[in-house]
C-alpha cells in the first residue's frame, strides 16, 4: 500500500523537494574560498586552504567569472547557522525536547519547532532531522533567484549589446562610430588597432550615457557592475558570452584586484634584499662577501662593479654587447642583448 497523496506537505508544511544528489558544499565554505581569492592567491591554493579539491575551486572561480556573488556574504544572525543545526540534530537524537533545545542554543522555542518540521529529512516516510539536509533545504529556499534586468528589459538589452559591439545608430537608422579611444603608443602590443573594443563602448560609458539619452525613463538605467556580471557570470543569460572580447582588457574572467596588483616577478627577489643581509656581511668582519652594482654610461655602455666588503677591493668588469644587439627590434621580456643581463655578467667574470 502506497503513501497517501500530499503526505510530505502534511508532515513538513511544504511540497516535495528534489534531492540534490551528492551533498553540496556549504555556503560558508564558498565564502571562505572567495575571501582567500581576494588576498591575491590562485584558485588552486584557495581551494586547498578551505579543504576542497583544486578542480572544485577552479570550477567555482570560472562559473562566477572571477566575481564572488552577493549571496556569499556572512549570514545574518537572525538565521540558524550550520553549527546550530548540528547542535539541534545532536540534542534531538538524545531525546531533548523543543524548549530544552531552544534554551541550550539561545533561540526561541518556535524557531526550533519550525526548524525540526520544515527542514527535516523525509526519507522513509517520517521526519528525521539531519543537519546537512536541513542546511541544504534552507539554502535552497533562501536563493530566490531574481532575473537580470537585462533579461527582462529587451530595449535596455539591445541598447547595451549594440554599444558593446560598436553597432550604434542615430535617429535615422544610420550606423555611427563609438567614442574615440586614445591611441596605443607602446611597443609590446602593436596589433591593438584590430581589437573589437576600438569601436565599442565600455560598460562605464554605457551606464553614464543612459542618463543623457533617456533622462525621463527610469527603466533605462543599469550600473556598469551589472553589465560586467551579465558578461562574466554563467547562468545570467542576458548578454552573449563572446562579448567579453569587446571589453578593454578582453579577459574572459575577472582578475581579483589583489592578484592584478601583485608583481609576477621582480628584479630582486625577497631572499636577497639588503635589509636581510646577514650580520657577518653587515659588520664587514668576515672577508669573502661581495657587493655588485651596475654603471651605465655614454651610449648605454655598461660596466659592472664588484666590491669585497671587508678589504674594499674593487673590480671593474667590462660588459660588452651581446650578438644581435641593434640588429633586431627590442621586445618585452626578450634576451638582454645590451650587456645588462646575468648571462653577460657571468661570461665577463669568467674572462676576468
Amino acid at each position: 500500500m502506497g503513501r497517501p497523496a500530499r503526505w510530505m506537505e502534511k508532515l513538513t508544511g511544504h511540497g516535495a523537494m528534489r534531492s540534490p544528489g551528492a551533498p553540496s558544499h556549504r555556503r560558508e565554505t564558498m565564502r571562505l574560498f572567495w575571501e582567500q581569492i581576494t588576498t591575491g592567491i590562485t584558485s588552486e591554493k584557495a581551494a586547498e586552504a578551505v579543504g576542497v579539491s583544486q578542480a572544485v575551486g577552479t570550477r567555482w572561480f570560472r562559473h562566477n567569472g572571477g566575481m564572488p556573488l552577493s549571496i556569499l556574504s556572512p549570514v545574518s544572525g537572525r538565521y540558524l547557522s550550520f553549527a546550530e543545526r548540528e547542535e539541534i540534530g545532536l540534542l534531538s537524537c538524545r531525546g531533548a525536547g523543543v524548549r530544552e533545545i531552544a534554551r541550550l542554543i539561545g533561540r526561541s522555542a518556535s524557531t526550533v519547532s519550525r526548524e525540526l518540521t520544515r527542514n527535516a529529512a523525509t526519507r522513509g516516510g517520517r521526519l528525521e532531522y539531519r543537519a546537512s539536509v536541513a542546511q541544504w533545504k534552507a539554502e535552497l529556499v533562501a536563493k530566490r533567484p531574481k532575473p537580470s534586468k537585462l533579461a527582462i528589459n529587451e530595449r535596455l538589452h539591445d541598447y547595451v549589446q549594440d554599444r558593446l559591439e560598436g553597432r550604434i545608430r542615430d535617429a535615422n537608422g544610420r550606423q555611427v562610430s563609438g567614442p574615440q579611444q586614445a591611441p596605443f603608443i607602446g611597443r609590446n602590443k602593436p596589433h591593438r588597432g584590430d581589437r573589437k573594443w576600438v569601436n565599442g563602448w565600455s560598460p562605464e560609458q554605457i551606464s553614464n550615457r543612459l542618463k543623457t539619452d533617456f533622462p525621463d525613463d527610469e527603466s533605462m538605467r543599469i550600473s556598469h557592475e551589472a553589465i560586467y556580471q551579465a558578461l562574466y557570470i554563467q547562468g545570467r543569460g542576458a548578454l552573449r558570452r563572446e562579448l567579453v572580447s569587446c571589453l578593454r582588457t578582453g579577459r574572459a574572467l575577472r582578475v581579483p584586484r589583489a592578484r592584478a596588483q601583485a608583481k609576477a616577478w621582480a628584479h630582486v627577489s625577497e631572499d636577497v634584499m639588503i635589509s636581510k643581509r646577514p650580520a657577518e656581511a653587515e659588520d664587514r668582519a668576515v672577508p669573502g662577501h661581495w657587493e655588485g652594482d651596475l654603471i651605465i654610461g655614454l651610449n648605454r655602455s655598461a660596466i659592472g662593479t664588484l666590491v669585497e666588503r671587508s678589504s674594499r677591493f674593487t673590480m671593474l668588469v667590462h660588459l660588452p654587447r651581446e650578438d644581435g644587439y641593434g640588429l633586431m627590434p627590442r621586445m618585452k621580456n626578450g634576451p638582454a642583448l645590451a650587456g645588462y643581463g646575468a648571462v653577460t655578467m657571468a661570461n665577463a667574470l669568467k674572462n676576468t
